[in-house]
C-alpha cells in the first residue's frame, strides 16, 4: 500500500477528512488510495492472522487501517453463509471477531472507518446465533453508546444498519433516541440517516411516529436527513416544527 501512495490524492483525502488542528480527523495521515484500490489489495489478504490484521489496525495510515477493517468484515461474512450459521466453531468465531473488532475501536477514528466496517461486523452479529445472549450483545452497543468517544457513539448507531436491512427497526430506534441530544454534527448526519433508512426499509410511518414525538427538538441537520425521502410538501411541515 506504501508503495501504490498518491501524494495529490493524500493532500485531497487529509481535506475531505478534516485533518486540520481542531477538525474531527485532526493528525490522521493518508496515502492517497481509494477505497476501489483498497479492496483490491483485500481481495489478495483475506486470509491474514489476526495478529497481522492488528498491525494493520495499529498503522499510522488511514487506509491501512481501513484495509485492516475490511480484512475483519471479509473475514466475519465467511463465517456466515448458511453453512457456518449455527455451527459451534463458527459462532465462537465470530463472536471472538467481534470482540477484536470493539477492542480496537480507536482505530476506526474516522467516519468512513466505522460506517465500512461496522454495520457488517457489528449489526450483522446482533442477529447471529452467539454464545452471549440478547442483552449481553445489548449491553455491549450501549457501552458503545455510552462512551466519551465520538467514533463509538458513531458505531452503536451506524451498526443498526444491519438490523434495518432485515426489517427489524429496535436496534435504530433505541440508539436514535439515545443520541438525540447529541452536540456533533457527524451523530446528527447519522443518527438521521439511519431514522431515514428505518423509514425507506421498514415502515414510513414508524419514521413519522418517531418525529412526531421528537422533531421539535432534533437538531435539525439531523431532522432534514431524517425526512430527505419524504415529499416536499411533508419535508416543509417537519422542517416547521
Amino acid at each position: 500500500m506504501i508503495a501504490i501512495a498518491d501524494e495529490q490524492q493524500a493532500q485531497h483525502l487529509m481535506r475531505f477528512f478534516k485533518t486540520a488542528p481542531g477538525d474531527y480527523g485532526h493528525g490522521d495521515m493518508f496515502l492517497g488510495i481509494k477505497v476501489p484500490v483498497t479492496r483490491s489489495v483485500i481481495a489478495r489478504c483475506k486470509s491474514l492472522s489476526i495478529s497481522d490484521v492488528g498491525q494493520l489496525l495499529a498503522s499510522q495510515w488511514h487506509e491501512v487501517r481501513l484495509c485492516g477493517l475490511l480484512v475483519l468484515v471479509a473475514q466475519f461474512q465467511a463465517l456466515t453463509t448458511k453453512r457456518y450459521l449455527n455451527d459451534a466453531t463458527a459462532i465462537a468465531q465470530r463472536d471472538a471477531l467481534v470482540d477484536f473488532y470493539i477492542s480496537h475501536a480507536n482505530s476506526a477514528n474516522n467516519w468512513d472507518l466505522v460506517d465500512l466496517s461496522v454495520y457488517k461486523i457489528l449489526g450483522e452479529w446482533l442477529l447471529l446465533p452467539s454464545q452471549l445472549s440478547p442483552d449481553e450483545k445489548l449491553s455491549i452497543v450501549d457501552r458503545l453508546a455510552g462512551s466519551d468517544n465520538l467514533w463509538e457513539q458513531r458505531m452503536s448507531i451506524v451498526c443498526t444498519m444491519a438490523p434495518l436491512k432485515h426489517g427489524d427497526p429496535s436496534f435504530t430506534l433505541r440508539y436514535a433516541l439515545w443520541h438525540l441530544h447529541h452536540t456533533h454534527d457527524l451523530m446528527h448526519k447519522a443518527v438521521g440517516w439511519l431514522l431515514r433508512e428505518m423509514g425507506k426499509r421498514v415502515d414510513m410511518n414508524l419514521l413519522r411516529d418517531f418525529l412526531h414525538d421528537h422533531a421539535h427538538h432534533m437538531p435539525r441537520t439531523m431532522l432534514r436527513y431524517a425526512i430527505e425521502r419524504m415529499s416536499e410538501d411533508e419535508r416543509k411541515l417537519w422542517m416547521t416544527k
